[in-house]
C-alpha cells in the first residue's frame, strides 16, 4: 500500500490568502489515485471492487474548524486511523491524495458539485451510495480511468470559485 504523508502546512495551502484557516467553510473535492485494482469494504455500505485509476470525492466542511479541520481528519484517515467515521475514511488508506479542489462558501454545495463531477467526461460510479447516505445523490465518489482535469468543472463554476492545490510528499 502506497501512502503519501502530508503535513498540515500542505492542507492549509487551499485557504484563500488573508483568510483565517480555522474559520474557512466550504466544499472540497479530493482527487486521489488508486494504483492497483482492489476490493475494499466500506463499512456497512458494503464491499466494492475499485479499479485502478483516479477518484474524485466531494465533501463539505461547514462545521467548526471548516476546511482545515475536515482535511486534517482525512489526512489522519489516510494514515490508517483505527476507527473510520465517514465512507471516505475506509478508502483513504489505499489511495494517494493528488490534489484538493475547494470552493469557499458557507452554502451547501456538496450535492451540486457531486452532480457536476458525475457529468464530467469519463465519470463512472463504482460504489453507489458512497458519501451520499444523507442525500439523494447516487454517489459522492466518482471514478475516472485517467486523471480528470478541472476545466470541465471550472466551466460550470464561477471562474474564480474553484481553488486547486497540488499536494506532494515532504522531502
Amino acid at each position: 500500500m502506497r501512502q503519501t504523508r502530508l503535513s498540515l502546512m500542505h492542507l492549509c495551502a487551499i485557504m484563500p490568502k488573508g483568510s483565517e484557516p480555522k474559520m474557512t467553510k466550504g466544499t472540497y473535492i479530493l482527487c486521489m489515485r488508486l494504483d492497483e485494482q482492489r476490493e475494499i469494504t466500506i463499512g456497512k455500505l458494503g464491499t466494492f471492487l475499485f479499479p485502478a485509476g483516479y477518484y474524485l470525492y466531494v465533501g463539505s466542511a461547514l462545521g467548526p474548524g471548516g476546511l482545515e479541520a475536515r482535511l486534517a481528519h482525512h489526512l489522519a484517515s489516510q494514515l490508517a486511523r483505527e476507527r473510520p467515521y465517514w465512507h471516505i475514511d475506509y478508502l483513504l488508506p489505499y489511495v494517494r491524495l493528488v490534489e484538493v479542489w475547494s470552493v469557499t462558501s458557507d452554502q451547501r454545495l456538496e450535492c451540486r458539485l457531486a452532480q457536476m463531477v458525475l457529468g464530467m467526461p469519463g465519470a463512472q460510479v463504482v460504489a453507489p451510495g458512497f458519501g451520499s447516505s444523507d442525500c439523494r445523490c447516487p454517489t459522492h465518489l466518482v471514478y475516472f480511468k485517467t486523471k480528470p482535469t478541472t476545466e470541465a468543472l471550472r466551466a460550470k463554476c464561477h471562474p474564480h470559485a474553484l481553488t486547486i492545490t497540488t499536494l506532494s510528499s515532504p522531502a
